[in-house]
């Protein structure tokens, strides 16, 4: 079937209808966009199935999996758990202070400074992160495999490249 008798997606009906609404407007950037945050919603709901399972919220199974990438002895101030999982402060305290009563962290002083905490992975923590990380990387795959590697490989590509310029790398 060639593309002008293929069905319209989601998205590509959205643009149909700004194209006859106002004709004066460029609505080619929501081909892309518009895909991107539909995709993104759609992949999170998936992760978010994983997460669930193992009776976790996405922030949760970040700053698990933070603490985990830390190696030996899975621990870090909450700070730099804010930075290594890209939320405030703020918001990483409501997320340790749940994963504390969950036994899977625990915080404690940090050495030399009292005002200072440090948050640890707990073993059971450490177990329930191992866990869920392993079907995590399954499901991730899953999702990938509706590419084929070269259309997966040449996205990669071109995520990285537009996202570095977004963040203002070079």
């Amino acid at each position: 079937m060639d593309d002008a008798r293929k069905p319209l997606d989601h998205v590509a009906r959205i643009q149909a209808d700004w194209r006859q609404q106002r004709p004066d407007v460029d609505v080619s950037p929501q081909g892309v966009i518009g895909r991107l945050h539909r995709l993104a919603g759609g992949l999170t709901e998936e992760l978010c199935r994983v997460y669930a399972h193992y009776g976790l919220s996405e922030g949760e199974f970040d700053v698990l999996c933070a603490l985990r990438r830390a190696g030996e002895p899975y621990e870090r101030a909450p700070g730099e758990l804010a930075e290594h999982t890209m939320v405030t402060t703020g918001a990483m305290t409501k997320r340790i202070d749940r994963l504390e009563r969950a036994g899977l962290v625990t915080r404690r002083r940090a050495d030399g400074d009292q005002r200072g905490r440090i948050v640890a992975l707990t073993e059971p923590g450490r177990d329930l992160v191992d866990r869920a990380f392993t079907d995590h990387m399954r499901n991730e795959r899953r999702l990938l495999d509706l590419l084929a590697p070269a259309e997966a490989e040449a996205l990669e590509s071109l995520l990285t490249t537009w996202l570095r310029r977004l963040e203002g790398g070079t």
